[in-house]
């Protein structure tokens, strides 16, 4: 006798498959990302916007999403989000300029954001007594789906245009909506256990409203207008939504909830900002076959998520997340230092082991802790950490190199620098960048001192890095000993909270 009815089964896997489709279009976008910058002229920090607004906007829809849900349905999110990859890709396919591949992204991520609006709670509601074993499963498709979108795009002819190669997007995203159109989606724990929709809110509270508005309004305030404070505009607008949520619910919000937001931010970084830029970072060493390292690590992640109900039995989610900090941590200073394709794949190895739990559990710390959230604090979590790393922390590592760079080649070469530095101007302040236009005029000589610089910036670039999953590492042991204090960790019982 099956353990889950044919029903759920269809309805787990079509939304494990809806996450694979964001992974094809993320994996995509770091697989073309060097064909556009040649194309389009992008400075590293322009590749860092572009791989930034195809994560942030993910926020938007699932929190708005996350606000509605309950009141429109599944389904319906599910055929928005659909909408948004066919849209994105169609965008993509005719872009002609930096700024229609910069939309274009931007719809993808709405849709990416819209997938997650509905599928972590609908598996969270699936399995309320093992939430977090089965939403790291679920989020095996997310690594899953990196590894055959790169397996497919390595395969394809190397002169196709990149333009074909963008059409593998449409294959999961048509096999999901089939599967799901005819699925019937479950009521969610919260609203089945009778807590309202104002102990919802009151879970976010003002804190937790102004961390998620100060993000999306920084990056949409930076994105679309000509304004010079983009981070003093969007402060403005945070604390104008956050006394608004406070007057309506009385509300700070959940301590415990508005800390899981913060740290989402490095969270996130040290998993997607390093894999947005991990093929490229390690091209000096292994050129061209960059790109392996992420499917490597994706490969491994996806394994392990599998496998990983007696992992977080054993030592309990907080305790997943400690050890796997420091694992990332010292995964990430050991990349950096790595000087063969050997040690490389050695030291990636140890990186993957340490970030594969990462989302999934803190996720799964959210919905177990938080019921009374529902959808929102489950999807806002989510939506923090895409938007931490796609306002910051992919632009971060992107400034980290050119601002490194051009210090390093003013220092040593100050007559090659003037010569292929041009100012830009970005959310973390004005820099100066190579400018490909001016690198083509200069010398070979010239051209070698610069080649050099870079191959040395973009590897010690994943050190710095390491510096967030320790910090992640302090936190959660200090969540293990406040757990600890009270009796140790334990899953909240929705239908208890409610009363």
């Amino acid at each position: 006798m099956s353990l889950v009815p044919k029903s759920d089964k269809w309805l787990f896997w079509g939304c494990f498959i809806a996450l694979i489709t964001t992974a094809f279009g993320f994996l995509l976008r770091i697989f073309l990302m060097d064909g556009w910058a040649k194309e389009f002229n992008f400075t590293e920090t322009q590749k860092g916007e572009l791989f930034g607004v195809g994560l942030w906007p993910f926020a938007i829809s699932i929190v708005i999403f996350s606000l509605i849900i309950d009141k429109i349905g599944y389904k319906v999110a599910m055929f928005f989000g659909f909408a948004c990859h066919i849209v994105s890709l169609i965008m993509t396919v005719t872009a002609g300029s930096y700024e229609t591949l910069y939309w274009a992204n931007f719809v993808v991520a709405l849709g990416n954001g819209t997938v997650e609006a509905y599928i972590n709670p609908v598996v969270a509601t699936q399995f309320q007594k093992e939430k977090s074993r089965w939403l790291n499963i679920l989020h095996a498709g997310w690594p899953g789906g990196m590894v055959v979108a790169g397996v497919l795009a390595l395969s394809l002819p190397a002169d196709m245009a990149w333009q074909s190669k963008m059409w593998l997007l449409a294959i999961p995203a048509v096999i999901y909506v089939v599967i799901l159109a005819f699925q019937d989606f479950p009521v969610n724990e919260r609203v089945a256990a009778g807590s309202s929709y104002m102990d919802m809110l009151k879970e976010v509270g003002a804190a937790g409203t102004f961390i998620i508005v100060w993000l999306m309004a920084v990056e949409f305030v930076r994105s679309t207008t000509n304004s010079e404070s983009p981070m003093i505009v969007g402060t403005i607008i945070a604390a104008v939504a956050a006394v608004a949520m406070f007057a309506v619910t009385r509300s700070f919000g959940r301590p415990l909830f508005v800390l899981l937001l913060l740290v989402m931010v490095p969270l996130a970084t040290t998993e997607l900002g390093v894999d947005s830029w991990v093929s490229d970072l390690m091209t000096p060493i292994l050129g061209a076959n960059g790109l392996y390292v992420l499917l490597y690590t994706s490969l491994l992640m996806m394994i392990l998520r599998f496998c990983s109900g007696p992992i977080i039995n054993k030592l309990s989610p907080l305790g997943v997340l400690a050890t796997c900090s420091i694992l990332a941590a010292l995964g990430l200073i050991a990349l950096s230092h790595a000087t063969t394709g050997a040690l490389i794949f050695a030291a990636a190895t140890l990186y993957a082991v340490g970030k594969t739990f990462f989302w999934p559990t803190m996720l799964g710390v959210v919905a177990e802790q938080c019921p009374k959230g529902g959808a929102l604090t489950l999807n806002a979590t989510g939506g923090v950490g895409m938007l931490g790393v796609g306002v910051i922390g992919a632009m971060l590592l992107g400034f980290m190199q050119d601002t490194t760079l051009d210090g390093n080649i003013k220092k040593s070469a100050p007559q090659v620098h003037e010569q292929v530095m041009s100012e830009k101007v970005g959310l973390l302040g004005a820099y100066k960048a190579i400018d490909e236009e001016k690198l083509k005029a200069v010398t070979d000589e010239d051209r070698k001192v610069v080649t050099e610089a870079r191959a040395g910036v973009k590897q010690a670039t994943l050190q710095k890095v390491a510096i967030f999953p320790i910090g992640m590492f302090l936190v959660y042991l200090g969540m293990l000993l406040y757990f600890r204090s009270r009796g140790g960790y334990k899953p909240v019982d929705a239908s208890a909270s409610a009363h």
